[in-house]
Order: structure tokens, then sequence, then C-alpha cells
């Protein structure tokens, strides 16, 4: 991404965090922050259907570590997957090895997102009381859930808008294609992959996640991710 693309979400994300702002205003600099990194994927998918070497398809490695291993996993996914972006989970040790696949500038988006999702949840969880008739483990397991879940769907809704309005009939034929080759991309390294079965979880905690999920800066900013993971484990 462009470091001029950096600067204008960076700012715009500062004002959003700024306490002097009003609710109305926070919501309105952090909607135009989601804009601008959508428009962005839109941009680099069209400037790549007319020259593929501008954005090929890749992947890279990220380590998701305890604690809360497979939560993070599951805000990685409600993140990569709107971004048109395909992940394979592998034990590592007490955490996972993801295996990420999709094209550069869609990869870029996604660990920018993530790691400064990651910060978010952990602040958003160290300011929320954990009931004192629930287990603190499960209330946070379905806190993150709560907050991946509707990450997600912001997520989702921001990249339709942007494709809806990038004024190119095929754009909707442009991004299947992308989605098609980054899927034979990931089938060619994991010919047998398996889908992990759902999961169930107890406690309380999905609402609230959802409702900091509702308030989740999704411009991205490049925040440390093991800073986020010691908070992560309180």
């Amino acid at each position: 991404m462009s470091e001029a693309m950096l600067s204008k979400v960076r700012k715009l994300l500062a004002q959003a965090e700024d306490p002097a702002c009003t609710p109305a205003e926070s919501a309105a600099f952090t909607a135009k922050a989601t804009e601008l990194i959508a428009r962005y994927g839109v941009d680099r998918a069209l400037l790549a259907a007319r020259d593929p070497t501008t954005d090929p398809v890749g992947d890279r490695v990220l380590d998701v570590v305890a604690p809360y291993a497979r939560d993070k996993v599951g805000l990685l996914a409600a993140v990569s997957e709107p971004l048109r972006c395909r992940c394979v989970r592998r034990r590592r040790g007490n955490g996972f090895s993801l295996h990420l696949f999709g094209f550069a500038s869609d990869l870029e988006r996604v660990d920018l997102l993530f790691t400064s999702l990651l910060v978010q949840a952990a602040h958003g969880l160290a300011a929320t009381e954990v009931p004192a008739d629930d287990h603190p483990a499960a209330f946070r397991r379905s806190w993150l859930a709560g907050f991946a879940e509707v990450v997600g769907g912001r997520l989702w809704a921001a990249e339709t808008a942007a494709a809806s309005e990038s004024g190119t009939p095929s754009m909707a034929l442009v991004l299947a294609d992308r989605s098609d080759r980054v899927q034979r991309r990931l089938t060619e390294e994991y010919p047998r992959l398996r889908t992990a079965p759902p999961r169930r979880l107890g406690g309380t905690g999905f609402g609230s996640g959802a409702e900091a999920g509702e308030r989740a800066n999704l411009g991205g900013r490049n925040l440390g991710g093991a800073a986020a993971d010691r908070r992560l484990g309180r």
C-alpha cells in the first residue's frame, strides 16, 4: 500500500480516536478509512486485470500464539475471507501457523488489518468486565467470536460497496476470477484439505464483543502484534 494511502488512513483513524470527537464524528472518520482500504483493493484488482505482473498471487505465513489462539484464528478468517484471501490452519506448539493465500495487495491488507484488530480486541477485552457468574476464559472466547463476526460483516459490506461503485461493469467478474485463482493456488498446495468442524462456545460475551466489533477501526494500522498477544493474555 502506498505511503500516501497509509497517511490518509492513519490521519482518519487518529481523528476517529480523538476523545474530543462525538460518536457520530468518530463513526464518520472510521467509515471513511474503511472505504479507502476497500477502494484500494478494487483499484489494485483493476490494475492487475490489465497487467497481471503488478499484483501476483502469493502466500505468506502468520504465527498465532496462545492464549486464545483458536479465537485469534477466527478473527483472521473473518478478515481474510472478505478480502479474497484464504487461510489454512496448521497446529504449531500451543498455537497455530496460518498459511495465507491471496494476491499480494490483498495479503498486505489482511496483514495490516489483522494486526490492528488484534490490538483493538485486546483493548476492548481489557475494558470489559467479566460477569461474576461467568468463567473468564469462556466469556473472553465468546467475546472474541462476537467481535470477529461483526468485523467480518462490516468488511464484506465495505468490499461489496467498493466493487459496485467502481464504475466497471465487469468488476464482479474480475473479483470472481481473482477468488478462483487464489482457490486454485491453495488447492495445489493442499489437495486433500479438510474443513474444520464448527466450534461450540459457552460464555456470555458474544453481545459485548459484537458491540466492540461495531466500533472497531477497520482502516488498519501497523501496530505491534506481540503487544496484542500479551494484552489478550489477561
